[in-house]
């Protein structure tokens, strides 16, 4: 890229990088609508999301300043009016407040995501979507996007209760998928399922305590999992008013972690519908 582009940051409170200000502290407040995405792969997909022109955008990044040159044909992908800052190692912590080895950081921003409703709408006759209900675990969420995007899901529901995608280690845990997929995060368990129901989906619940083992479904042609919490997993009402299947697992185990579930029912449901190449 050009040199001349490159601004060098020697005040770690200069004004132009204030958003890049303690993150760890500002990832425990609502950025509304902004984001920090963190290292190279999330960089590359924030890139390819900008030039999509939807509803994320790349406003200004943060380099360690010895990581420019091995990064210059990801930063040839951002328009010239994305300002790209640079910093040494020092600087660069001082901003963060503890020690960043991966030394890139971006700040971005994405549009309000859509009504439910809205959004059920614009999904294909043939559609896989996930469904969260009730997950707190940063990682867990980054999980169940890195799956969705893997295993082909057109979209990804949280309820209102599950935690932000947009959080740090959730973008990062997603390897970027977060900046791809279209999701929404609103309304309780029973709404997401009950509009997902009247929009003709079949609804499967996953659950140790299931119905039927996930690799005998034989789905139709919109299929929902939803995965709950782990320990107190789906809540009853929900498990008795929908299918609901199992992961066949050793003997004395009830659970698998939520990320681990999530890819094994999707491969399964995915390959089933002859989504899988």
């Amino acid at each position: 890229m050009e040199p001349g582009r490159l601004i060098e940051i020697t005040d770690p409170g200069d004004v132009r990088v204030a958003e890049f200000t303690s993150i760890r502290e500002r990832d425990l407040t609502s950025r509304q609508g902004q984001f920090i995405a963190e290292g190279t792969v999330v960089l590359s997909m924030l890139a390819k999301a900008h030039a999509g022109r939807g509803p994320v955008k790349a406003e200004k990044l943060l380099l360690l300043k010895n990581r420019v040159a091995g990064l210059s044909d990801l930063l040839a992908q951002f328009p010239g009016d994305v300002p790209v800052y640079v910093a040494d190692t020092g600087v660069l912590d001082a901003i963060a407040g503890f020690h960043l080895h991966r030394g890139v950081l971006a700040l971005g921003s994405r549009a309000a995501p859509p009504v439910l409703t809205d959004l059920i709408a614009t999904l294909p006759e043939r559609s896989l979507v996930l469904v969260g209900c009730g997950i707190s675990n940063h990682d867990n969420i980054g999980s169940l996007f890195r799956n969705a995007a893997g295993f082909t899901a057109d979209a990804v529901l949280l309820d209102e209760t599950c935690c932000d995608p947009l959080y740090r280690k959730a973008l990062r845990v997603s390897v970027g998928s977060v900046l791809a997929l279209p999701y929404t995060r609103q309304g309780g368990a029973e709404e997401v399922l009950g509009a997902l129901g009247e929009a003709g989906f079949e609804i499967w619940a996953l659950s140790p305590s299931g119905t039927v083992e996930i690799d005998t479904i034989a789905p139709g042609r919109r299929v929902a999992l939803v995965m709950g919490t782990e320990g107190e997993g789906l809540p009853p009402d929900i498990l008795d008013r929908f299918q609901s299947a199992r992961i066949a697992q050793a003997p004395g185990l009830d659970s698998l972690n939520v990320g681990t579930a999530s890819g094994i029912a999707l491969y399964n449901i995915a390959r089933a519908m002859g989504r899988l190449g």
